[in-house]
């Protein structure tokens, strides 16, 4: 069995180590390369301030460029026996290369090691999602253009309420991932500092140049007190989880809107059939069972900073293996809301609409607020107008003109896409993702 970095003499019992080891090994897979990638800027930095030589830092990247290779395909593996990511690096560079390989933990603490992987990873991700939903909006808008003539019921406690479109339905989404978009902004500028060289959060006696491997791995600061680098574990994933829960809610509304228009009571919306599933016992059944797990799917990331937050809550400054535990409910979550924003792409580009709803006479009651603004503009006080039409519904004689003339931005008439797009686009810009990508690039070159 392989020795424990932190092992001197006395073996770990078996049961604590299983119970305090946990599921970790697994989740530093998801971590792997970008332990490397940071062991790349460490080590760098290492040989600038005379703690190896040139030689070293050469043999040391060039075997640290073939494990990040090995963990990029997804072929790392962490040993039988091994704790973590960190330690199974380390051994892997002292087989291969001997006593220099164990010269690469000078002046960091696994603190700052795990510290430092889950802002690279969870950066990265960022990327993705960020490109996810890009796609996804403009999915949205372009439906929001097709469809912006298109009338449908807008509801208020789930009664017919006054005529809205599915211009105004697919753009309200779009919108709303802007906004999305903005909180993910602030949480990645919170990820985005380096916690390299806090240690085990009180620093170091060597004379470690941080700024050096903040400009290595392309991070727009460093965390700059150590012990606030140390405390802003469990803080960034929970900020991180606060943005990505936003997005989330966006899609669980849509994934509700989806089936309720999709059952047979409203109409409004065809699912294609490969989206849909049959039931065991009724022949006629076709199930959004793919909204409804993204429902469900997106709740469960909803409750996610409420995890995260239960457990880092009550800890004071310093490291506390606790902390360990927010790996398991963190780092799973990015695949899953990517594979939601996937989804819904999916369905929402493949949709079919109802471009016949108000066709149907239940929905007349619809255009009653349209015959009170006419009535308002041939000059008949609000209230006048209001009882007048109040009236006439309650007499059964209504006769809806359903002639729609909204023309204020952001209405029916003026969808405003085109500025909604521009936002989006500004919106990604500022992540300044290109700096990062610069930055990794040139340090795996």
């Amino acid at each position: 069995m392989a020795q424990k970095l932190w092992e001197k003499n006395v073996q770990v019992d078996a049961q604590v180590e299983k119970f305090t080891v946990g599921q970790d090994r697994e989740m530093d897979l998801y971590l792997a390369k970008y332990d490397v990638l940071g062991s790349m800027a460490h080590t760098t930095m290492l040989e600038s301030i005379g703690l190896l030589t040139a030689d070293e830092l050469a043999v040391l990247l060039d075997e640290m460029k073939s494990i990040y290779a090995i963990a990029d395909r997804g072929a790392f593996v962490i040993e039988e026996g091994v704790e973590d990511v960190h330690s199974q690096v380390e051994l892997m560079l002292t087989r291969k290369l001997g006593d220099t390989g164990k010269k690469i933990h000078s002046g960091r603490s696994r603190n700052d090691q795990v510290l430092l992987d889950l802002k690279l990873y969870t950066r990265a991700e960022i990327q993705e999602i960020v490109s996810e939903v890009s796609t996804l909006f403009d999915t949205l808008i372009a439906q929001s253009n097709r469809y912006k003539d298109v009338l449908l019921p807008g509801y208020t406690h789930l009664q017919v309420a006054m005529p809205s479109s599915f211009g105004l339905w697919f753009g309200a989404y779009a919108e709303s991932l802007v906004d999305d978009l903005q909180l993910l902004q602030a949480a990645y500028k919170i990820c985005n500092r380096n916690p390299l060289g806090s240690a085990a959060g009180y620093g170091s006696s060597f004379p470690l140049d941080r700024q050096q491997t903040t400009d290595l791995l392309g991070f727009d600061s460093m965390n700059y007190n150590v012990v606030y680098a140390q405390m802003g574990r469990g803080k960034m994933e929970r900020t991180v989880a606060f943005a990505l829960a936003g997005i989330a809610a966006t899609l669980s509304k849509l994934a509700f809107d989806a089936c309720m228009f999709n059952s047979q009571n409203f109409g409004f919306i065809k699912l294609p059939d490969q989206f849909t599933t049959g039931s065991s016992i009724m022949p006629h059944k076709k199930n959004p069972d793919v909204f409804e797990l993204t429902r469900a799917k997106c709740n469960k990331i909803q409750a996610l900073p409420q995890q995260i937050m239960m457990i880092a809550n009550n800890l004071p400054s310093g490291y506390f293996r606790d902390l360990q535990l927010i790996k398991e409910v963190f780092l799973p979550a990015f695949d899953e809301l990517k594979d939601c924003l996937n989804m819904v792409n999916l369905m929402m580009s493949q949709v079919k609409i109802n471009e016949q709803i108000l066709d149907d006479d239940k929905y007349k009651l619809l255009f009653s607020v349209e015959e009170v603004n006419r009535l308002v503009l041939e000059g008949i006080p609000f209230r006048d107008a209001y009882k007048q039409v109040g009236l006439a519904i309650e007499a059964g004689n209504f006769t809806p003109n359903k002639a729609v003339n909204h023309t204020h931005q952001g209405s029916i008439g003026c969808l405003c896409n085109e500025q909604i797009v521009l936002l989006k686009q500004h919106m990604i810009d500022n992540f300044s993702f290109e700096s990062v990508n610069t930055a990794e690039r040139a340090l795996l070159k």
